[in-house]
């Protein structure tokens, strides 16, 4: 197989993963990264995103302590397999095996260790701190874990990242005199490897140092939610350089699109995904990600406008050009990708918004058929059929929301408002009130339910003295 098909053939598999993430599916997003790492192991975003499912995954469902205690058996057998690997100078395999190990227990002390030593024998020191730093922050108050990702950091020279390690399991172990002097060790490393003067009089040393702090800067720009500034600048020209050298990597686009959009740089993020689209035009991550870009863009322009005080006929033109992209954005994506529902609920409630009711109903409709948009569809699908004077089938579909919400959130408030709407419409004030009642007794701000309700309660009033 050709390496661009290889390559995205690992995007495909990554891109199902991190939608499988997304949507809370850690199982599916498990295999789907797995399969994307066996064709493409050097992906560090994927690895990433790997770690972060196994992790959630077992913290959401922990095995109890007869399964720990059986899976301790298993577990060493196939560590021993995978230092046979690294001995062998079978590192790639030897990486493989352990993520299938990180799949059964990612905060095992042992199968960290044995993944750090397989990706280090690989030449991967990237991949082994990726699995140090997923242990650490779980590492909670499991003293062996942590006091291997504390070794790792003191063997990686991160003396910094030691200091804490130790300091965190120093106060787990207060009386551990062993733990206190390794704490008051790697302190002491920390101060010294801060300054210029640790590396003075070492063959080397004002090299290696200069090499250590750039690599430790640069791994410190890549892990920030936001990066601005230089950073934001030594990132980008990483980035780029990446795609020269892989332009079939979608995941470098992306993450040099989200750079430029952190930044404001909203043009040549559009830029850059148009250019991965001209790459893989068939990516709908990429689609999406590239139709927020561009709407972003336009929101950029008119918050420069308002910010300059631009008038007021300009601002309300870049409104409308921004809402008529939306629109046709929308109705293009659901033409080529037919069976996404939730493109199909975006523009369903897009045509709501605009008043063409029938075109919203046939999307709303199908978008109903995704467990995730159902109910929001519902209620909208219900608003459709209102406006269009067709109350009683709007009022059957609220009822089918109302009785699938479980709790009074914000939804069900909507739900059960509207129904109260109907009902006050239709005269039956009695069942209205019950409705405006039922919304009232959890959120009494709601909408305008106190002035509805007073004037609901003359109305029954006078209704009951008339019938008297």
């Amino acid at each position: 197989m050709a390496n661009d098909a290889i390559a995205q053939k690992a995007q495909n598999f990554a891109n199902r993963g991190r939608q499988a993430l997304e949507a809370g599916k850690f199982d599916l997003a498990v295999e789907m990264l797995m399969q994307s790492l066996a064709f493409s192991p050097d992906v560090l975003e994927t690895r990433r995103l790997l770690r972060t499912a196994q992790v959630t995954k077992f913290r959401r469902n922990p095995p109890s302590a007869l399964q720990l205690k059986l899976q301790k058996v298993s577990n060493f057998i196939a560590q021993q397999k995978i230092a046979g690997l690294i001995k062998k100078g079978q590192c790639v395999e030897a990486m493989a095996e352990a993520e299938k190990l990180l799949c059964v227990n990612p905060l095992d002390a042992g199968n960290v260790d044995v993944a750090v030593r397989a990706a280090e024998a690989a030449g991967n020191p990237e991949a082994a701190a990726i699995s140090v730093e997923a242990a650490y922050e779980c590492s909670g108050d499991d003293s062996v874990l942590l006091e291997r990702v504390a070794q790792y950091y003191t063997q990686a020279k991160r003396y910094d990242k030691a200091r804490d390690a130790y300091q965190k399991l120093a106060k787990s172990n207060p009386s551990d005199q062993r733990v206190m002097t390794m704490f008051k060790n790697a302190e002491a490393q920390a101060t010294m490897s801060s300054g210029w003067t640790a590396a003075a009089g070492q063959k080397g040393g004002f090299r290696a140092l200069i090499k250590d702090q750039e690599q430790a800067k640069k791994l410190d720009q890549q892990n920030k939610a936001v990066v601005i500034g230089d950073d934001a600048d030594a990132l980008i020209a990483e980035k780029l350089a990446q795609i020269e050298k892989e332009p079939g990597n979608m995941n470098y686009y992306r993450a040099l699109a989200r750079i430029y959009a952190q930044n404001k740089r909203f043009d040549e993020a559009v830029a850059t995904l148009e250019k991965a689209m001209s790459v893989n035009s068939m990516d709908p991550e990429l689609d999406r990600m590239l139709s927020q870009m561009r709407t972003s863009a336009f929101q950029s322009r008119i918050d420069e406008a308002k910010a300059a005080g631009r008038p007021q006929e300009e601002i309300d033109q870049l409104e409308m050009e921004k809402n008529q992209f939306v629109f046709d954005d929308l109705a293009a994506r659901v033409e080529r990708y037919p069976n996404d529902l939730h493109l199909r609920y975006e523009l369903g409630i897009q045509y709501y918004t605009y008043g063409y009711y029938d075109e919203a109903v046939m999307h709303l409709q199908l978008a109903q058929k995704s467990p995730k948009e159902r109910l929001s569809a519902l209620y909208y699908l219900a608003m459709c059929f209102v406006q269009k004077g067709q109350v009683d089938m709007g009022v059957m579909q609220l009822e089918t929301a109302r009785d699938q919400i479980p709790t009074m959130d914000d939804l069900k408030k909507k739900v059960v408002y509207q129904l109260g709407l109907c009902a006050e419409a239709q005269g039956d004030y009695e069942k209205a009130y019950a409705y405006y009642k039922d919304v009232y007794s959890t959120d009494v701000t709601f909408e305008d339910l106190n002035e509805r309700m007073l004037a609901l309660s003359a109305a029954l009033r006078d209704q009951q003295e008339q019938g008297a």
